[in-house]
């Protein structure tokens, strides 16, 4: 008879501590709402920090979880990948904390905020995927097989800089990260961003996943030049086209973010690979994630195929008289 007052003496108090515990979880992400000048604000726990409106929305969390981050990447730790064990879910979700109060990731409705994720991931995936010629799992599967260029053709150390971000001795400034960086220019640009030396230590992108995942997040959250949208701007619906952006096949659209991001290396040469394979990123994650693909939009939304440039890589020729 005492054994089994004991025993279930023991059963309650495991679900005394169950209770607690998960009582402590939702309290860890409760809002906590604050109006000011009339309008609402909110925290939410330590995913959402910074009194934000977006805060008052779900958080990432919420709809994406550490599943369906492994479906994304589900080949990134086999061993022929060259970053097993590098990138995780937790790096992802840490990073995104100081830029889910600014909307990444927690704009609009739900099902808006599951297609920003996707979008942002497909440029990640595509960028960093060694699965194009692999056939287990299809060459959608493998995504952040990399976290640095295996092999650089060169240094990428621009002279012409030597004022604002001079190349650190010994340094190399190949391509590093969730969207991988190059050159010295685009690192201290980074590093200033993210108060992290990265001029001088361009390999802290390689050695630290939240890290590279939180440059690749500022490179979606911010313009190129104050002048023009974000990626993330475009595809919120916060950026509103102008004449010219028109004119350049230009609108707020998923093709349109490529042209941010990459320029006429991919966008304005038709419908070649290496757009097309970011496109395809962008799809399959939308059904991964049960938005489906038909929620992506016509086809020329989602391509940049005929776009101009934001930023041509050279300048147009000057007509002559």
């Amino acid at each position: 008879m005492m054994k089994m007052k004991k025993g279930i003496l023991l059963i309650l108090l495991t679900l005394c501590l169950a209770v607690e515990i998960s009582n402590g979880d939702e309290s860890e992400k409760a809002v906590v709402v604050k109006t000011v000048k009339g309008k609402k604000i909110c925290t939410k726990g330590w995913e959402c920090p910074t009194p934000s409106k977006f805060c008052c929305n779900e958080t990432i969390s919420d709809y994406f979880q550490a599943y369906q981050f492994e479906n994304f990447f589900s080949k990134r730790n086999t061993p022929v990948a060259h970053a097993v064990g590098f990138w995780d879910y937790q790096g992802f979700i840490t990073a995104t904390i100081k830029y889910q109060p600014l909307g990444f990731g927690t704009t609009g409705t739900k099902q808006d905020k599951m297609k920003e994720i996707s979008a942002f991931l497909a440029h990640v995936g595509c960028k960093t995927s060694c699965g194009y010629g692999v056939a287990t799992g299809g060459p959608l599967a493998w995504g952040l097989c990399f976290n640095r260029e295996m092999s650089p053709s060169q240094s990428y150390c621009d002279d012409s800089y030597k004022y604002t971000y001079p190349c650190a001795p010994g340094a190399e400034y190949y391509g590093r990260g969730a969207i991988p960086i190059y050159w010295n220019y685009n690192y201290g640009a980074t590093g200033e961003a993210l108060k992290v030396d990265l001029l001088n230590h361009p390999e802290y992108i390689e050695q630290n996943a939240t890290l590279a995942f939180e440059a690749a997040i500022w490179r979606w959250m911010t313009p190129i030049k104050k002048s023009q949208p974000s990626a993330h701007d475009i595809f919120v619906g916060n950026w509103k086209p102008t004449k010219n952006d028109t004119l350049s096949k230009r609108g707020p659209t998923f093709g349109t973010t490529m042209n941010i991001l990459y320029g006429d290396s991919v966008c304005g040469q038709g419908d070649i690979d290496a757009m097309n394979n970011i496109v395809s990123h962008y799809l399959y994650y939308l059904d991964l994630l049960g938005v489906g693909r038909e929620e992506a939009g016509p086809h020329d939304d989602l391509t940049c195929a005929e776009q101009q440039a934001f930023n041509p890589s050279t300048p147009p020729a000057s007509s002559s008289s």
